[in-house]
């Protein structure tokens, strides 16, 4: 990160400051490392949080930044998770196994050990042979490496196929929303390779680290979770700035004005999108081993909207908007929804939090789009006076406000 990015980007330093103050401030209040002021279930919400806030920029990136409306990025996240979590499975499984035969009073060969982990895991859906797809579930680096390889390949054959044929706007959305429900309707059956509708569970013991408990676990997959968001953020601004930033907003403000100007539009375009996948399936990796179990659901729909939501509300096409985002709207999920909240009692009704939050958060995404376009992002450029002069002149290039001009500095 060159010393001119962060002069002209000063929030990457605010941001990455408060990063680290508050995985800090959270290590000297939790169970294993400090005073056991927050909870080990906490420090989990609030390391899952980070990875949702991760996915928030990668979706501002090619939603804010690009005018990409993907309504089917939490697949990715949902695909890195499959991947780690197939690992996490057969280690886990291993050893129980290994250590039940080691108990009988002949040694279990290789294959008798190997049928009985693919029972133990896929005994649930009546089967205890290995699908192809877990090929290379025993091995950590090859794991890792389809974290990356499989949401990146799909995200990449995917856009491919959408770009080339100019597909935007509003039936894109629709296509990516179709992408997701495909996806989901097929890990749902039990001859998918993944266990159906059981996903896959007991993701949250580590194997190794079963030593240290979970409430250092909890720590070290915090740690992770920040540097990953702090990792990319660093990406995302680095991506935004320059020319090539200055391309794909133009494409976000008038497709058609830069592909005339002699730009490969579909060429930006997919390496946005495959990029934002990517890191989605990293965030989905560190996601869902704190969660402790990954099935089917997690890649409905509806999560993928739940991911448009918090970037607009925190304020599209500002990164730290998009993370703050997913953070408030994720922080309240868990309080609303969790029964924390104490209901309204009206006198003729009673307002439970528990049924009423998913209208109260839809209320919220319409007022701030109507009242608040620049979201949460924006109540930080009034706070804290971050907000750039206007040093734009001329006629706007794009229909919207806020468009780049004919002279811009």
């Amino acid at each position: 990160m060159s010393k001119s990015l962060i002069l002209k980007y000063p929030s990457v330093l605010i941001f990455l400051g408060v990063l680290a103050v508050f995985t800090l401030t959270v290590t000297l209040l939790g169970e294993a490392t400090g005073s056991g002021v927050i909870s080990t279930s906490f420090v989990k919400t609030l390391g899952k949080t980070l990875c949702l806030a991760m996915a928030a920029v990668a979706m501002d990136l090619v939603w804010g930044y690009c005018g990409i409306l993907s309504l089917g990025h939490f697949a990715f996240f949902g695909l890195g998770g499959y991947m780690i979590g197939m690992w996490l499975m057969y280690a886990r499984t291993k050893a129980i196994v290994v250590g039940s035969l080691a108990q009988g009073a002949l040694p279990a060969t290789p294959t008798e050990t190997t049928d009985a982990i693919g029972t133990q895991i896929f005994g649930v859906v009546g089967s205890s042979d290995f699908p192809v797809i877990w090929t290379f579930a025993s091995s950590l680096p090859a794991q890792l490496a389809l974290v990356v390889l499989v949401p990146g390949l799909l995200a990449l054959i995917f856009g491919w196929l959408a770009f080339r044929s100019r597909v935007a706007g509003v039936y894109l959305s629709i296509l990516t929303q179709a992408m997701t429900l495909a996806l989901a309707l097929y890990l749902f059956q039990n001859d998918s390779g993944l266990r159906g509708n059981n996903g896959l569970s007991g993701l949250q013991n580590i194997p190794g680290l079963e030593h240290l408990g979970q409430a250092m676990v909890s720590i070290i997959f915090l740690w992770a979770s920040a540097l990953a968001l702090g990792l990319t953020y660093i990406l995302a601004t680095f991506v935004v700035s320059g020319k090539f930033g200055n391309v794909i907003k133009g494409i976000r403000d008038d497709e058609a004005r830069v592909r005339f100007l002699g730009y490969s539009v579909e060429h930006y375009k997919l390496f946005i999108f495959t990029l934002s996948a990517v890191l989605c399936a990293i965030a989905g990796a560190l996601y869902y081993p704190q969660a402790g179990i990954i099935n089917p659901a997690e890649l409905a729909p509806i999560a993928s909207i739940y991911l448009a939501v918090w970037v607009a509300i925190g304020g599209r096409g500002r990164l730290y908007g998009a993370a703050m985002g997913a953070v408030v709207v994720s922080l309240l999920s868990s309080w609303f929804t969790g029964g924390s909240a104490p209901d309204i009692n009206l006198g003729f009704y009673v307002i439970k939090w528990t049924d009423w939050w998913l209208v109260f958060l839809g209320l919220s995404f319409v007022l701030v789009t109507l009242f608040a376009p620049k979201g949460l992002g924006g109540l930080v450029d009034l706070i804290i006076g971050a907000a750039q002069p206007d040093n734009r002149h001329g006629a706007d290039f794009g229909p919207d406000k806020g468009a780049r001009r004919e002279v811009e500095q």
